[in-house]
Order: C-alpha cells, then structure tokens, then sequence
C-alpha cells in the first residue's frame, strides 16, 4: 500500500474500510475496501479525519487484512460455527447450535504472542445458543507478509483452535441420602432444585431414591440406576466430613473411578466427580447446590452432558475465579465465575 494526501487520490483503490463513529449514532464505514475514490468523496473523508490515506499497491510478498482475517477464522473454525464477511478488517465466528465452547487456551496464546495478529474468544468451557458470538480475527496493521500468516498456521497445527460440542439430553438419576429425609424428619428439597436445574438442558429422571446413611445401601441405589439405564447418577446428601456422611464411600464402592472429591470453588468445595468404566458420571452434591444460585455443579454440567471428560488437572484450574461473589443480580455464565483455566 502507498500513503497518499487524500486530495489526490481520486481514481486510486482504497485497501481499507474507512470508518465514521458518530456517538450514540453510528459505527460503520463510509467506505468500503476496494472503493474507487471519487471526486465528491474526497469532501467526506477530510470529514472523518484522513488528511491522507492508503491506496493500494499490489505486492505478491504482502496479504491484506481481509485475506489474513480469513487465515486465523480458518485456524479456528471447526463444525457448527459459521463466519461473518469481513468488515474493517475483522472475522467473527458465530454459534450455528447450542453446545459447549471449548478453546485451546495454549495454542491461542501462542498465535497472539506472534504479534501483529490477534484472536479474541469468549471464555472457553461456557455453554452457548445458536446465534452467539464465539470469536474474532483481525490482524493489526493494514497489510501483513504472508510468511507471518504462515507461521501463525505452523504454531495452530493441523487441527481448529475451537470446537463447539453439542450437549446431549441425558436420563439421571438422584440418591438422595441421609437419616433424616429417610425416617420423614425432613423434606427433600434438593431433589426438585435437581430436576428444574437438569431440564434447561432438556434431561430426564428416570429414577430417585431416598436412602438412610447406610453406605451399603446407597451403594446398592447407585447400582441400580446404572443397570436401569440412567446415564448420570447424582447423589445428594452426606458429602461433608462428618461421621454419618458415608456418601464419597459408597460412591467408591460402586465402582466408579474417582476424580476428585473436592474442588477450589465456592460454592461448591465438598464436590465429588466420578465415572464408571464406560464413561458414565456418579457426582456426589454438596448441599450447597441446593439453595445456591451458581455453583460448581453449573460449572460442570455442561461437560457431562456434552460428554467432554473432566480432569483434576482441570478442576484444580477453577481456583482462578472460583469464588462467586453472589450478585444481587445473577449474570452467570456472564461473569468471572468459573472459567476454566
């Protein structure tokens, strides 16, 4: 590209969007790239601040912004997402389905270390609708050499930084444990929190069963729900370190591998996460997801249900924003609450 005064360039090609920000009023360009500049145009870009502007030089060694948009939308796009055409230089990627976003935070970070280019996400591990925003591609100057787009596709490897996993409607079941709802000392109110929370995501309980502290027992009701087809056990009570609270135990024993029993977020620090040998989660609730608005639990969900395995390299990764500040007005996924790290 050559810089130019503006007033002689009538007859040259632009090879950027010129944009016109009036406050509360509008942010568009005026022109386009490729506009063939006209004498009566010259009247409207002294008006948006171009004294001079940049005309376009063909250069084979040299990719212009749009065409450099385009290599870091296709570093990053994967099925279900869909892209917008440039527009002053940038590409945003949108949902074409709800699902789970996820992000390889690493090679991100390692494309916007190269300088001069840029990928901007949404937080990786939130669920999203059809028609969300997932991210934008830019290069920062007008025109990049090709050889550094080339190494931004080097340090992405062969496969998309993004991916967007449908999550699945999945038939639960919930234990529900300890001595006091078993002998009617109590209600259980977790239960309904459980089936009102799950039915946002379009699940289904197929199977709820109130047992005493008897860890043998609880074991024998988590069993049975796997064998009757549930596809997610959730049990409910019993998670702290008291005495009578047997249910990590009969977790355990039901076979399940345990990931962690325990979690750096609050609400939500007596979690446990487990799987059964074909993938199947059993989680174990603290009482807190009962009457919190936000806890590890919504953290988590999305992952079981777009069968996404969960770590406890990841679980341990939550501590950076997992305290919930419990906002008057609840704005979660929207916040800093549980990003995964």
């Amino acid at each position: 590209m050559r810089l130019v005064r503006t007033e002689d360039a009538v007859g040259q090609v632009l090879c950027h969007d010129i944009t016109q920000i009036i406050r509360g009023v509008t942010k568009d360009a005026v022109f386009r790239k490729g506009h063939v500049i006209r004498e009566e145009d010259i009247p409207v870009l002294l008006s948006v601040g171009k004294d001079h502007i940049y005309i376009w030089e063909n250069d084979e060694t040299m990719m212009h912004e749009d065409e450099a948009a385009d290599v870091l939308r296709g570093i990053c796009q994967s099925e279900y997402m869909r892209a917008t055409p440039p527009k002053e230089g940038k590409i945003e990627l949108i949902a074409e389905r709800d699902g789970l976003f996820l992000a390889d935070t690493q090679r991100l970070r390692a494309i916007n270390s190269l300088g001069r280019m840029m990928i901007a996400t949404r937080p990786a591990g939130t669920p999203v609708k059809a028609g969300d925003k997932l991210c934008g591609t830019r290069i920062i100057p007008l025109v990049i050499e090709k050889e550094a787009m080339a190494e931004a596709a080097r340090a992405a490897g062969e496969t998309p930084l993004l991916q967007l996993k449908p999550m699945r409607a999945k038939k639960f079941g919930v234990v529900t444990t300890g001595n006091e709802v078993f002998h009617g000392r109590i209600q259980d109110t977790f239960t309904p929190v459980l089936q009102e929370k799950l039915a946002e995501y379009g699940c289904e309980m197929i199977a709820h069963e109130v047992s005493d502290d008897d860890h043998a027992r609880i074991t024998r009701c988590i069993r049975g729900m796997l064998d009757a087809g549930a596809e997610m056990v959730l049990c409910t009570g019993g998670m702290s370190v008291d005495p009578d609270d047997k249910t990590p135990l009969a977790i355990k024993n039901s076979g399940a591998r345990i990931v962690s029993y325990g979690a750096p977020v609050l609400p939500g620090a007596m979690f446990l996460l487990s799987y059964m040998e074909d993938g199947r989660p059993v989680c174990g609730l603290p009482g807190c997801v009962m009457y919190a608005k936000r806890t590890i639990f919504d953290i988590v969900l999305p992952y079981l249900l777009a069968d996404v395995p969960v770590t406890a390299d990841m679980l341990a990764g939550l501590g950076n924003g997992g305290l919930c500040l419990n906002c008057s007005e609840c704005h979660y996924p929207n916040c800093g609450f549980g990003k995964w790290q």
